[in-house]
């Protein structure tokens, strides 16, 4: 099997995954990004990994994937998350309209749930608000956004993979209707030369659309950027929240010292020029504080946006790209007469896995070859190990 040669384009979680995924499939790897790897979005977000219960009640196919791969990633990468679990919080009566949706949604997608009285939650989570009502405990959990990328890069590496940062895809090379391979800048050096591939992928993420349009074709991607705000001080040990259909600072998650509130939500049409609007920083600190009253006196840290690649039209208009799905989607572009090129797009930092595998399922169909994946058993390497190696 090794003489087939599978590039993938980005190095973010779910390239990193596709390494890895390839890799244990006995193919040739050659991974390329234009920056360092999880330079992108994936080492912007605020490291949850998602229970699923954030989309229960309206997105079931996400909240699917969200809580089969949470129980897939705490058994491949042990020692990668805090297992804080998390906290759905009511504090006005619409809240708890809500969460009776909510309890409900998490049944129909087998997310355990635990309804909470007040007491109950502030013996757990002593700085919620005097105003609560009533929690729910989902198994939410938080990570490192990098470490836990990076162990998908180990040891895709250690099975043969390589990987090639600062190496930016200036154009996709085609034959007739076949995509043969990518030209590719060195930024370290500034040598541009070609890579051959017999596959190539695109994996990257909310820049996936600007990769299709060099190949002629159309990825339905629409880059929805996202404020965070971390603030000094655990203001909570759990993943905290609002017991509300998704909206702007609807969740603290605890890192390490810190606090990140987020998130808001708009479109544009460049992932690379998303801004940082005062107001949304503004609105995380009144929001974040309906949760726990802290964050509205809590010292800043940071602020900083992040583009999530959701499906949808390729138009930034009106809408604030809530009303789009967090579900993924691999496409064959052999659909659209182009063969040799497979893009995989959408989903969560949570997915990553499940998303590699749906692509590697693609490829290696495309391939003719009769390999499985194996990523659902094999433990991967420590974070550690990705710097250990040489070179």
């Amino acid at each position: 099997m090794a003489e087939f040669h599978a590039l993938i384009i980005g190095g973010g979680g779910t390239g990193g995954a596709l390494a890895h995924d390839l890799a244990l499939r006995g193919l040739r790897v050659t991974l390329v990004e234009r920056g360092e790897v999880t330079s992108g979005t994936t080492g912007r977000h605020h490291g949850l990994l998602h229970s699923g219960a954030r989309y229960a009640v309206k997105d079931h196919e996400s909240a699917i994937e969200c809580i089969e791969e949470n129980t897939i990633l705490r058994k491949i990468a042990p020692g990668t998350f805090e297992e804080n679990d998390g906290l759905f919080v009511a504090v006005t009566e619409e809240d708890v309209e809500y969460g009776n949706l909510l309890i409900e949604g998490c049944a129909e997608c087998d997310i355990p749930t635990e309804r909470l009285t007040p007491e109950q939650a502030w013996a757990l989570e002593p700085n919620l608000s005097p105003n609560l009502i009533m929690a729910v405990r989902v198994p939410d959990a938080t990570m490192d956004a990098m470490r836990m990328p990076l162990r998908f890069f180990a040891t895709a590496i250690k099975n043969g993979a390589v990987i090639k940062t600062y190496t930016e895809v200036l154009d996709v090379i085609k034959e007739g209707g076949t995509v043969r391979g990518v030209r590719v800048r060195d930024h370290t050096s500034g040598k541009e030369y070609e890579i051959g591939a017999d596959i190539v992928i695109n994996a990257a993420g909310p820049w996936c659309g600007r990769i299709a349009d060099m190949v002629g074709v159309e990825v339905p991607i629409r880059p929805s950027p996202g404020v965070m705000l971390a603030v000094r001080g655990r203001l909570c040990n759990m993943v905290i929240n609002r017991m509300t259909p998704a909206g702007d600072g609807d969740i603290i998650v605890p890192q390490r010292g810190l606090s990140v509130i987020g998130t808001s939500s708009w479109v544009v049409d460049d992932p690379d020029d998303l801004g940082l609007p005062e107001d949304h920083i503004q609105t995380m600190y009144s929001e974040g504080a309906m949760m726990v009253p802290l964050v509205r006196k809590a010292e800043f840290r940071a602020a900083w946006a992040a583009a999530r690649p959701l499906i949808g039209p390729r138009r930034a208009d009106a809408d604030t790209g809530r009303e789009l799905s967090r579900t993924f989607k691999c496409f064959d572009h052999a659909d659209e007469g182009v063969e040799g090129f497979v893009t995989i797009t959408g989903g969560k930092a949570t997915t990553l896995r499940g998303m590699a595998e749906a692509a590697a399922d693609v490829v290696v169909q495309k391939l003719g070859l009769d390999a499985p994946c194996r990523t659902r058993e094999v433990e991967l390497l420590p974070f550690e190990a990705y710097y250990a190696i040489p070179g």
